[in-house]
């Protein structure tokens, strides 16, 4: 029992002294961040300022427009993407190679307004025409590049219905506000991811895209090329694996990226 306590202090000695540590180079971190990310950094950034002291200025953008900004020229010191997203980035030498760390999944969820009835989603077959009929449907505009609405716009097509879902398809002027366009009443339908929706009051999940139309998208952080904080990057990284991030991140409605 004595040296389980001396192991036990002498971790929380060390956690203490790597903080400190951090906290006596305090630093602002820039992050660029997919939507997708921004629920989990909400809650979770500033618990990390709290710790380390240091601040972190981040920028949430679609994932594609992310990708455009950096190979733009855009600097900074981490990147939350979708897995495709930084591998592009890191074979144009954007990101430090190898740096990829996996750090959420989250599935495409199909929303209507509350007290709505809901549709059948039961299979594919039942999706399509639960489409057809419906009088409006929003997703994420995959011309931005969004994981969730990129991939959904292949399930029109795949259906065979993506011209005539042309004429009733909604798009949010702001991105990422897919499921207030329905809590609103501007769409009927939503298809976004699935933690977006969760945290969107007046509407109600229907469930998950149904079955190999589903897509699961992979959230990574990476440091970028040329930053003078790639330590304390790396420790934002790791932060965001801690058990307690575990928790938010389920909590938020994604799995997370740790076992």
């Amino acid at each position: 029992m004595k040296r389980r306590s001396l192991i036990a202090a002498a971790n929380i000695g060390f956690m203490f002294v790597f903080v400190m540590s951090l906290a006596a180079q305090a630093a602002e971190l820039k992050v660029l961040s997919a939507i997708g990310m921004r629920l989990v950094m909400e809650e979770l950034g500033p618990k990390f300022e709290q710790a380390t002291e240091h601040k972190l200025a981040i920028s949430f953008g679609a994932g594609g427009v992310v990708v455009e900004r950096v190979q733009s020229g855009e600097t900074a010191d981490v990147v939350l993407l979708p897995r495709p997203a930084l591998e592009r980035l890191t074979k144009d030498g954007r990101l430090v190679a190898d740096s990829e760390t996996l750090l959420a999944r989250s599935g495409i969820g199909v929303a209507v307004r509350k007290g709505a009835p809901k549709p059948d989603m039961s299979s594919p077959e039942a999706l399509k025409r639960t489409l057809l009929a419906a009088k409006s449907v929003t997703y994420s505009n995959p011309v931005l590049g969004g994981a969730s609405g990129t991939h959904f716009a292949k399930v029109l097509d795949r259906l065979g219905i993506a011209s005539e879902m042309k004429a009733k398809t909604v798009f949010s002027k702001v991105p990422g506000e897919v499921g207030q366009l329905v809590a609103n009443g501007e769409a009927e339908i939503a298809v976004h991811q699935i933690q977006e929706l969760i945290s969107v009051p007046g509407i109600e999940i229907v469930g998950p895209l149904p079955g190999d139309l589903q897509s699961t998208i992979v959230f990574s952080g990476a440091i970028m090329a040329g930053t003078k904080e790639a330590e304390i990057g790396k420790a934002l990284i790791n932060f965001l694996r801690t058990p307690d991030a575990v928790a938010a991140i389920k909590a938020k409605g994604m799995e997370p990226g740790t076992p």
